[in-house]
């Protein structure tokens, strides 16, 4: 879903401000944005899984993170988080090539290779992270977006030359990692190798023409001929991946085009294309160019095709959030929810689109939803927006502040998140539950600063 400031919630989380959106044409082709979507994580996390365990990595433990940008690249930063450009996977011509990227990525965790970031950014959220590894903390900061529009990723030297590029020996060590991870998980290696053939033309373009894949990792023919010689050993090689991989495939790429580039369905998708896939891009287009009728029609379609379907149900919760029927959309999300129990994101909606009704008495609800969410989500600003709103609601203002406080520590926003701190700790009583929840933002802070 997408969050926005006027309040689209969940399927994209975008970069540079608390409500999220798509950003307009223009916007799409300068600028970055961060995606949130359970769907297309889910499915990453469920392919990623017996990588992760061959890397012996816990799998709830690696974050997949999709950026909308036309780009092709993955990296890790900040830890065991995985980046990936929506350009790369909408490039992949089938599952065994995110695959092999995403498995090339964990041979970076598993060898230590990570993106190395200052101000603590094991309590940042991940648009901080991104921000920081960017140059763009200060977009980040002050919630401008047009700053963030402005930096074209291609220019950006600077930051992908301090953080994004890895060395040559770096990117041979993590691809025989990848292959061996693999191996273990007993998954076709042989979309690694095809992704890389598809980038190895641009091996000899100018750098100002390639890929940002290619320029932050390095590729060399004997890199690849490597990659190729050890494939061809690999007993796994003319292994099918598993069924239902294609479809989340097609599906994954159709909800990206359809959010990201709604006016070029009609050229992806032939006419008599009556696949799930083509008709789940046609209803997300709709609904993107604002053809209410013609959306929710087509969504009441892809459900009655798949009533148990909790990403069909999250998404027709959305359109009715955004269509301003928002009493209509929780059913919905409590269903969707109810499908999928672990999908922090699904609560986080859910919870939104509660305190959008305006009703005091659904207030606790949103409240419990927000604090289960925040288990797994630790880097989500959006949760703490959202719990400071409603506890503001019930009049409970020193619950507020501290959840303004741990959202502004998430954007690195530290004199802010002080102010409110201590605020907190003037009012509260010495040793409280709230009060060394307040001393222990401004402990962080402090300690932060000093290094």
């Amino acid at each position: 879903m997408i969050f926005k400031h006027r309040c689209k919630i969940n399927f994209l989380l975008f970069l540079v401000a608390f409500c999220l959106g798509i950003p307009e044409a223009d916007a799409q082709n300068k600028g970055l944005s961060l995606i949130r979507d359970t769907e297309i994580e889910n499915t990453l996390r469920l392919w990623g899984a017996p990588i992760f365990r061959a890397a012996e990595l816990e799998p709830s433990a690696v974050n997949i993170i999709l950026v909308q940008s036309d780009q092709i690249n993955a990296f890790v930063a900040g830890g065991s988080n995985i980046f990936f450009y929506t350009g790369l996977i909408q490039k992949t011509k089938n599952p065994g090539e995110v695959v092999g990227v995403l498995a090339h990525e964990t041979g970076h965790i598993s060898g230590g290779h990570l993106i190395k970031t200052r101000d603590a950014m094991e309590r940042a959220s991940y648009e901080s992270i991104i921000g920081t590894i960017l140059g763009l903390g200060a977009a980040i900061a002050s919630g401008d977006a047009g700053a963030a529009s402005a930096l074209s990723l291609g220019g950006t030297s600077f930051a992908q030359s301090r953080f994004l590029a890895h060395s040559r020996v770096n990117e041979s060590s993590a691809d025989q990692a990848a292959l061996t991870f693999l191996e273990e998980a007993q998954i076709n290696p042989t979309g690694l190798a095809t992704f890389m053939n598809t980038l190895k033309s641009e091996i000899y373009v100018p750098e100002s023409q390639q890929s940002e894949y290619v320029r932050t990792h390095p590729l060399v023919e004997n890199r690849i001929d490597a990659l190729q010689r050890r494939i061809e050993q690999s007993p796994y090689k003319d292994t099918a991946y598993p069924s239902e991989w294609s479809e989340q495939h097609a599906r994954m790429k159709a909800k990206l085009i359809g959010f990201i580039n709604p006016e070029q369905i009609p050229w992806v998708y032939d006419d008599q294309d009556r696949s799930m896939a083509a008709d789940y891009a046609r209803t997300i287009a709709a609904y993107r160019e604002n053809r209410v009728a013609e959306a929710l029609k087509h969504m009441d379609a892809l459900i009655v095709r798949e009533p148990q379907n909790p990403y069909f149900l999250e998404l027709k919760g959305q359109m009715l959030v955004d269509f301003g029927r928002v009493e209509e959309a929780v059913p919905y999300y409590r269903q969707a929810s109810e499908l999928l129990p672990d999908a922090a994101l699904l609560r986080i909606a859910l919870a939104h689109a509660l305190i959008e009704t305006n009703k005091d008495d659904v207030l606790s609800e949103a409240i419990e939803e927000l604090h289960r969410a925040l288990r797994q989500e630790t880097r989500s600003t959006n949760i703490h927006r959202l719990l400071a709103t409603a506890y503001g609601r019930l009049k409970k203002g020193n619950e507020a502040k501290i959840h303004l406080a741990e959202e502004a520590v998430l954007q690195r926003r530290f004199d802010y998140a002080r102010q409110h701190a201590r605020s907190v700790m003037a009012r509260e009583k010495e040793g409280s539950a709230l009060w060394i929840r307040a001393k222990d933002i401004v402990s962080f802070i402090e300690t932060v600063k000093k290094e």
